[in-house]
C-alpha cells in the first residue's frame, strides 16, 4: 500500500465522519423543531434577589440578567430572576 493510498483513505475517513455528523445534527434539528416548547407563564418585572450572604454588585446582576435573556431570546424586562447563586 502506497503512501498516497494511506493519505487518501485517512482524508476520506475524516470527510465521511464529518458528513455523518452533519447529517445527525440535521436530523436532530428536525426532530427537536417538531417538539413545541411548553407555554411559559407570564412574568412580572422584579428586582433580582441574591440568596447568598454576599450581595452581588449591580453590574454583575445586570451581566447575568443580560446573558440569561440573550440565551432565552427575550428582553431583559421580560424575564424575572429570583435568585443568583455562586457555584464554586
Amino acid at each position: 500500500m502506497g503512501i498516497g493510498t494511506v493519505i487518501g483513505l485517512g482524508i476520506g475517513t475524516v470527510f465521511v465522519g464529518l458528513i455523518c455528523i452533519v447529517v445527525l445534527i440535521s436530523v436532530m434539528n428536525a426532530v427537536f423543531s417538531l417538539v413545541k416548547p411548553k407555554a411559559e407563564p407570564k412574568t412580572s418585572n422584579a428586582a433580582p434577589v441574591s440568596s447568598s450572604d454576599e450581595r452581588l454588585d449591580s453590574e454583575t446582576v445586570a451581566a447575568v440578567s443580560a446573558a440569561i435573556a440573550e440565551t432565552m431570546g427575550k428582553e431583559v424586562s421580560a424575564i424575572r430572576i429570583t435568585s443568583i447563586k455562586k457555584v464554586n
